[in-house]
């Protein structure tokens, strides 16, 4: 082969090494925003579900108000505790004020073991059914949401995609986690 052929050969190598170069950056960027994106969406659908339990703690506090004037301390507790999630920017927060809103909750319910008339109120079954829906859509959006973060954290940690995350600035996600007390079994007695 002449110098020539030699060099375009050379040439033509070089660009071929660069085009599957700049296809896998692409791809990767691309797999990278559809991961964040579908990250994202199950993270809105956390705070949904998050803001949907928070609609619901008002009428709730309202309904057991009129059977339980005296509990004024749980009644206020419960409403601090409902802004927490309100207010909450991350999950780190949404986790913290979820936590003290399940205390909150946890002192109500002991409230309304007080009230018998209460238990047996139309409004306030209602309300309740509702929550415990609420709290079983939460579950499951906090679940596909932690899912999602995993698959997406896994993607910006393995190479080289982390080089690209890296250059393209895609950090990890929290993950929704709950505290070590909320993990203890509760203790029943009879």
């Amino acid at each position: 082969m002449n110098k020539m052929k030699k060099g375009t050969l050379s040439l033509i190598i070089i660009l071929g090494l660069i085009a599957v170069l700049g296809f896998t950056l692409v791809g990767s960027y691309n797999n990278l925003v559809k991961l964040d994106e579908e990250t994202n969406a199950k993270w809105a659908q956390v705070e949904n579900q998050l803001k949907r339990r928070a609609d619901l703690i008002p009428n709730l506090v309202n309904t057991v108000k009129g059977f339980a004037k005296q509990e004024q301390d749980v009644l206020v507790g419960v409403t601090k505790a409902r802004s927490g999630i309100v207010e909450a920017k991350n999950p780190q927060e949404y986790a913290r004020a979820n936590e003290q809103l399940n205390t909150a909750l946890s002192k109500l319910n002991v409230v309304v073991e007080k009230y018998p008339e209460l238990k047996s109120n139309e409004n306030f079954i209602r309300l309740q059914d509702e929550l415990a829906g609420t709290e079983n859509r939460l579950a499951v959006s906090r679940m596909d949401y932690n899912e999602s973060a995993k698959i997406f954290n896994g993607k910006v940690r393995r190479f080289p995609t982390n080089i690209f995350a890296g250059m393209f600035g895609f950090e990890k996600k929290q993950y929704f986690e709950i505290n070590q007390e909320d993990k203890k079994l509760p203790e029943v007695k009879f």
